[in-house]
């Protein structure tokens, strides 16, 4: 069985690019600059799962994912989680906080109903980010 990504993810998400070891998707919820990291691997539920070299690389690619977010939005702060309460496919949320956001200072899931991108706003972002880590 090949990867795939879970359908939840496919839906509320765009690609930005993908990494050694992780698939980057912007989060469609113009809200909060909100990265996820999906590490390419079948059938994953828990960080603990992966081989001790792959560890590594999610961490290392989740300092990567918090860098971009950092250069092009200088947020006040940033939130990195892995829930899966909903979506069991292991997937890191890199998300840049600012105390001006709507959910500040409690956490991003259930605050609210997402607010989508337009499709050109969507698409800008996606090519900024995806510049954001091709130059990283």
């Amino acid at each position: 069985m090949a990867f795939a990504l879970h359908p939840t993810l496919a839906k509320d998400t765009v690609e930005v690019t993908r990494l050694p070891l992780c698939r980057v998707l912007l989060m469609n919820d113009r809200r909060f600059p909100w990265l996820i990291l999906v590490p390419e691997r079948e059938s994953l539920r828990e960080i603990h799962e992966l081989p001790a070299a792959e560890r590594s690389t999610l961490i290392e690619e989740i300092v990567q994912a918090g860098q971009v977010l950092v250069r092009l939005f200088q947020p006040d702060k940033l939130n990195t989680g892995a829930l899966g309460n909903l979506v069991p496919q292991l997937h890191v949320h890199v998300v840049a906080r600012f105390a001006t956001d709507a959910a500040w200072p409690g956490p991003v899931w259930g605050s609210g109903a997402a607010v989508t991108y337009s499709e050109g706003d969507l698409n800008d972002l996606q090519n900024r980010l995806a510049e954001a880590f091709n130059g990283a």
